[in-house]
Formats: structure tokens, sequence, C-alpha cells
């Protein structure tokens, strides 16, 4: 390991001059930045992710089963386990999917769930994105430049193979393939995730298409190839969010969509990686629910925790959340990337003044959590070692099985008084060691 510290720095250059960056559009600007990489990995123990990968994939199967009854009978609300205000107003639900059942009755094929390990050692889930999860190429190509500068610290030390993210996620897209070929779909060179579009095209050996590349013809979707030949779409890794997939269902404005895709998709001709409709799953008022899900559908109890938390929605949480306001943390659940959350305890007197006027006129809009204290760890910080806040995003594949594959982006603070470590906010990422005994 120390040998990897000691390459620090021809490893971060590699990586920018491999375009491994992150890049953010704001205000009609976009910026590209290197994504700081740690040599110090995340070391999760072997008997420590057999358990936490079984309650990730009892977690993603509840969330595929709430996925499909919510599009087809929604028997969670007529059942009273979700309130219908948490769907119907919710952003993320799209009456425009309402009973569209995909193929394999998959909607979330690649699912990010974001943990935390508290100092008390229990592993919290905060977030689940079902939606367009990003951050897989980060530790693929982490960890192959690591191997290069250190082979030895790979012999000598009993760390999953994460190389085997492509071929985990061709055989999820080979699963709900409806015939044809598969494709990885991205808006183009300007989009924050471009470099992981290109590398996991190679990696699943996909095509990897451009909005002008792709055409409805009839009942089906055609890839143009250079030649002007057509190759008909089986299966289809959207990278843009639902309202520029297809104009003429959603936004009509959008340059980069297709349109009549969700024709094709409605008639189960085409499967979409992941679903559109998703992000009914991911609102962080849903994510309050994600146990009762468990329950309702599994009929299991819950392995992984949610972080403690409260629905202003409901008088008694706001009531709760009014009190308590300068020991919580109050997330906006519309809002993504470490964008839309507040520290009770940050803001002024009259921000505080503001942000409980909001609470009480818009509770549906808000939940409040209290403040995990999640575990340091270890980043190299000029010539010293500090610690700093870290996350992690594991990812779950689900075709006709559900995987969790063993390896995730650990995402770290580097400010010390942080404890919000996305990449869009200035963070870093480590590799993840999972150890094979």
């Amino acid at each position: 390991m120390d040998k990897l510290v000691q390459f620090k720095d021809e490893i971060n250059q590699l990586l920018a001059r491999y375009g491994v960056k992150f890049g953010i559009y704001k205000n009609n600007e976009f910026h590209e930045q290197l994504f700081p990489f740690d040599p110090i990995p995340r070391v999760i123990e072997h008997e420590e992710f057999l358990e936490l990968e079984k309650g990730l994939i009892q977690r993603v199967n509840a969330l595929n089963c709430f996925l499909l009854d919510i599009y087809t009978e929604q028997k969670i609300v007529k059942d009273g386990v979700v309130p219908e205000e948490f769907i119907f107003a919710s952003p993320g639900f799209l009456a425009e999917c309402q009973g569209i059942v995909p193929p394999q009755n998959i909607f979330a094929h690649i699912a990010g769930i974001d943990l935390v390990k508290g100092k008390n050692g229990i592993w919290y889930v905060l977030e689940d994105n079902l939606r367009v999860p990003s951050g897989a190429s980060y530790p693929m190509i982490a960890r192959n430049l690591c191997r290069k500068a250190s082979p030895n610290t790979f012999r000598e030390n009993a760390v999953e193979d994460n190389r085997n993210y492509g071929s985990l996620l061709r055989k999820v897209m080979d699963d709900v393939n409806t015939g044809g070929v598969n494709v990885v779909f991205t808006p183009g060179r300007y989009n924050a995730a471009f470099f992981e579009h290109s590398l996991l095209a190679e990696k699943t050996g996909s095509v990897l298409a451009f909005p002008n590349d792709l055409e409805v013809h009839g009942d089906y979707l055609y890839y143009k190839t250079y030649s002007g030949v057509k190759q008909k779409v089986g299966a289809i890794y959207r990278r843009i969010s639902d309202d520029f997939l297809d104009p003429m269902t959603f936004r009509e404005d959008s340059l980069i969509g297709i349109p009549h895709i969700m024709d094709v998709y409605r008639k189960g001709n085409v499967a979409l990686i992941n679903a559109p409709g998703n992000g009914i799953a991911d609102d962080k008022g849903i994510y309050y629910f994600v146990p009762k899900m468990i329950e309702y559908y599994l009929k299991e109890t819950p392995i992984l925790h949610n972080a403690p938390t409260y629905l202003p929605f409901f008088e008694e949480d706001r009531d709760y959340v009014l009190k308590n306001f300068e020991n919580l943390v109050i997330k906006d659940v519309a809002e993504a990337g470490g964008y839309g959350v507040v520290f009770g305890n940050k803001l002024t007197p009259e921000e505080a003044v503001t942000m409980k006027e909001k609470i009480k006129s818009e509770s549906r809009r808000f939940i409040a959590q209290e403040v995990i204290d999640f575990q340091d760890m270890e980043i190299v910080d000029g010539d010293s070692i500090v610690e700093r806040k870290a996350d992690l995003r594991v990812f779950v594949l689900s075709g006709k099985e559900t995987k969790v594959w063993k390896s995730g982006l650990t995402r770290y603070t580097r400010d010390p008084d942080s404890f919000v470590v996305n990449s869009s906010q200035g963070g870093g990422f480590k590799d993840t060691w999972i150890l094979s005994q």
C-alpha cells in the first residue's frame, strides 16, 4: 500500500491524461475537472461484505417490486402502506409510464446504493439511486492503474478482482434484450460522465451511440452505422434523464432524445436500462418507506438500516423536526448531487426561520435525518495523512439474477468540516477493496 501512496501523483496524472474527469454543466456553462484519486483504499472484510451483499440484494429486489406495482396495480397504496400523496406528488412519478411492464419485469437494472458506516460499526443506507447512477468507471480505471504501479500489492493482498463489471453489465443487457444489438446511449462529449459511457460501451462490447445514430422505424429502434446500415436495437443503456429521452412524450424541446422511442418501449420491442419513471423509487421521501416495502413485498425483515429519517408531511414528524432543527440535516427531495442539503446547525437564525417556514408550508418537499457520525477515512494530503468523511456507492445489477459488484466507489470530502462527499461538491474518490477471504 505504501507503494501506491508513493505513486499518487503519477496515478492522478494518468487519470487526467486518459480523460477520467468529472464534468459539471451549470448555468449554461460546462466545466471539467479532475476527480482526485486517493491511493489509500477502503478495505471491507469478507464476512462484512457478505452481510452487506444480502442486504443490498434484498433492498433492490423490493424496490423493483415497488416499481412494478406502482406502475400497474398500486397495491401498496391501496393497502395504505405508502400514502398516495407520496406517489402522485413526486416529480419522479411519470404518468406516461403507467401500465408499461418492461422486459423481465425489471425497472432498476443498475442501482447505485449510497451507504455510510457509522462509528458504531453499523452500515446505513443514505440514498437509493435508480435513475442513471454513475461512478463505476472510476474504481475500474483506478484499480487498473494501481495494478500497474504496484503489482505486488495485489499479489500480497486477497482482494476481489473488480474487472468483471463489464461482464456483469453485459449479462444484464443480454437478459433483457428483446432481439438486436446492445447500445450505450450517450448525449455526447459534454455530458458529465462521458468518459464512463465510452468505457462501459467498450467493456460490454456494446455500440456507443449518439442521438443522431438512433431512430425509430415502425415498431422498432435502429442504430445507423457509419456505412448507412441499420441494425435493430434490443437493449439500450441510456445515459440521459427521463425528461430528455423522447421529445414526443416528455420535453418537446429535447434535442438529444429519440423521437418515438417510448412507443417502441411500450410495445415491448426494446429494453430501456434503466426504465423511465424510476425516479419515484429514489425520491428521498419514498426512501422512508423502503423498509416497509421489504416487509410488504418480500415478507422479510430489512437487513440494512435507513438513516433515522423524519417526514414533515406527518404532523408528529414535523413537530419533531421543528423542535430539533439544529440537530438534523434537511434534504430537498427533488435535489441530487449534494445540492439541497442543509445542516440545521450551520444556518444563521434568520436562515433557520426561513427554512422552518418552508418546512411548514411545503412539508412534502423535505425530509429530515439525524446526522450520522460516520467513520473517518485516511487520505493523503500533501506530505501528511489526515482523516476525512467518506461514503460508499455500491452497484447492484439486476437481470435474471440480482448481483452486487464486489467493488464500489468510495467518495470522500477534502474539507475537514464537511459531511458532503459528492464529486460535484469538490470531493475525491478511493478504490474499494473487498477482501476475498
